[in-house]
């Protein structure tokens, strides 16, 4: 009984979530519904990070230049949901234990307005070696060009 009330009442690092490509509101996807469910939109902001053009789709890694990505904050609605909640976006995301997925997750300072948040983004685990940077951060921006 003991250790149940211990491991109920450790607080995950952070209760928030940045995302900047597919789990934005911007797209109609399953994952995007899903994200709705669990979470609530706080608000647009940013963290600092690059994101690259991989060809069909953008990445990000993140960086300690004043580069940032832009994105949404969102906060969990249910905190004792957390694991359960952030076991099925890791699945979405491939994110495995063993360290061979494409993504990872890992909490980073969030800037939304004039407030710094720490929350949790997935991250690209893989090489970015001569891809181009997508100055402006912003998915969206990437979209708009390839259609051009």
């Amino acid at each position: 009984m003991h250790l149940y009330y211990f491991c109920y009442m450790q607080q995950p690092q952070s209760l928030y979530l940045f995302v900047y490509g597919s789990l934005r509101s911007g797209f109609s996807s399953s994952a995007y519904n899903y994200i709705s469910k669990y979470f609530r939109l706080i608000g647009l902001a940013k963290t600092k990070g690059l994101l690259f053009d991989m060809g069909e789709y953008p990445v990000a890694k993140p960086t300690d230049n004043e580069k940032y990505l832009v994105g949404e904050l969102y906060k969990i609605n249910n905190p004792e949901a957390f694991d359960f909640v952030f076991a099925q976006l890791d699945d979405y995301e491939g994110v495995n234990e063993n360290g061979e997925s494409l993504y990872y997750r890992a909490t980073t300072e969030v800037l939304l307005e004039d407030k710094s948040i720490k929350a949790w983004v997935y991250w690209f685990n893989g090489k970015t070696t001569n891809k181009t940077v997508i100055e402006s951060g912003n998915v969206f921006d990437y979209l708009a060009q390839k259609k051009k």
